[in-house]
């Protein structure tokens, strides 16, 4: 089954690297003294300065998207505009250190945007203020006007690795469940937005209830479950983002649900439930022959691969409560591996195997936590009345989940697995079950 294509806006980016050279000063690569530990907890974010760059109100506007998204990881804190003493700042010329270490600035991000004939030049460079040094070699992106938002996702992620030594995961989207109306007439559409909250749009229109939207981690192309109002009967449909076709994974007897792709992009795990039952199956996507995983009597659901795409992680009750199980990847060995107190759903593979993520509820709470693939480390990241459905950021640090408090809709949020500080997603409608897309190319 296929509808009429929707075509996403191509916004294409290159990216050079160059070293920057202005009145005798040439930007050598520095070792990384700066460093951000992402493999322990933060205890107090990086002081970093971001000034607005050079070029009028673009270059305010990209040094405000940096700041968000800098101070949204949870990881840096950006210092206020207002305190800074160096306003002579351009990229031409070494910063008076001195000023920014008199407010504490332990980083600085400076640059420059210039705008002619509808390209956007942005120069920037990243700067270890204790040291007096550069981080790095200065850059320049080079891209359309109206790309400026993916500029400075760009800077962002550049930004991030520099300080932390790890990927950024800024120049990302996010596809989700937009909700609209009452408890009774509740609209679910599928819709898609920037990491940050903007660009927000509508994929379907809401004739249906649409749930569990899951990225592929190899392409713009994402699964999702589809229910009728009138008979309630549910269909599972891959969606391309590039080219707008949409076509249903297959006829399965039951109830299916839970989608989600494989790590190469070739298969598709999920559940269906018939006869009080439900199962974990597995669709190959060249051959679309499928693969029954579990037969046990229990709810078997929410299966996840590992990054390898060896194992898959699920949830099942066949202990008496919802518990993660693993299994391999083609329902051999299944074994449990949550053992606290409460019910564990929704798990979710981290992207570097590192972690699996999952929804904990306990004593009227819902939480969002991680441990690791043997069941040890189990930590506690968020909890609140409602929270449910993580997804992965691509480096495999940040998730992205909902949050409900009664009586109200639910909205997204995010916390760094290193900071248990969550931060409320900057998207102004309601919205649930997010789930991250990989890097933009």
């Amino acid at each position: 089954m296929t509808q009429a294509p929707f075509q996403l806006p191509r916004r294409t980016l290159m990216l050079s690297l160059a070293s920057l050279t202005a009145g005798g000063l040439v930007a050598r690569p520095a070792a990384a003294q700066i460093s951000v530990d992402v493999n322990r907890a933060v205890r107090e974010p990086l002081p970093i300065a971001i000034p607005a760059f050079g070029g009028g109100q673009v270059g305010a506007d990209v040094a405000r998207v940096i700041s968000g998204n800098l101070q949204r990881s949870g990881l840096f804190r950006p210092l206020d505009p207002a305190s800074f003493l160096d306003r002579d700042l351009t990229i031409a010329v070494q910063p008076r250190f001195a000023d920014w270490k008199q407010i504490n600035a332990q980083a600085l991000v400076n640059g420059l945007i210039g705008v002619e004939g509808g390209q956007l030049r942005a120069d920037f460079r990243v700067w270890d203020v204790p040291r007096e040094q550069q981080q790095g070699e200065g850059q320049s992106i080079t891209t359309s006007a109206e790309n400026w938002r993916r500029v400075a996702h760009k800077i962002s992620d550049v930004v991030y690795e520099r300080l932390t030594g790890e990927k950024g995961y800024f120049d990302t989207r996010v596809v989700f469940v937009a909700e609209s109306g009452g408890r009774t007439s509740r609209v679910k559409r599928l819709a898609i937005m920037d990491q940050d909250g903007a660009n927000p749009s509508y994929l379907t229109s809401g004739d249906t209830i649409v749930t569990t939207p899951r990225f592929s981690t190899t392409s713009q192309e994402i699964t999702y479950m589809s229910q009728r109002r009138d008979t309630g009967a549910s269909t599972i449909y891959l969606f391309n983002l590039e080219t707008g076709r949409r076509e249903t994974l297959g006829d399965f007897a039951g109830q299916p649900s839970a989608p989600r792709f494989s790590p190469d992009g070739g298969r598709v795990a999920f559940s269906v439930a018939r006869g009080g039952n439900s199962d974990i199956f597995v669709v190959n996507l060249a051959s679309r022959s499928t693969a029954r995983l579990t037969s046990d009597p229990s709810i078997d659901t929410s299966p996840s691969f590992s990054p390898d795409g060896a194992q898959i992680v699920f949830n099942s009750d066949r202990s008496g409560s919802a518990q993660i199980y693993l299994m391999g990847a083609d329902g051999s060995s299944p074994r449990r591996i949550s053992f606290g107190q409460g019910r564990y759903t929704t798990p979710v593979w981290s992207p570097t195997g590192e972690f699996i993520a999952f929804t904990k509820q306990q004593g009227g709470q819902f939480s969002i936590g991680v441990m690791r693939p043997d069941g040890s480390d189990e930590r506690v990241l968020t909890s609140s009345y409602l929270d449910e459905g993580p997804t992965w950021a691509p480096n495999g640090r940040v998730l992205m989940f909902f949050r409900e408090a009664p009586g109200a809709p639910p909205s997204l949020w995010s916390v760094h697995v290193q900071v248990s500080t969550p931060q409320a997603v900057p998207y102004t409608g309601a919205g649930s079950d997010p789930a991250w897309s990989p890097l933009l190319k």
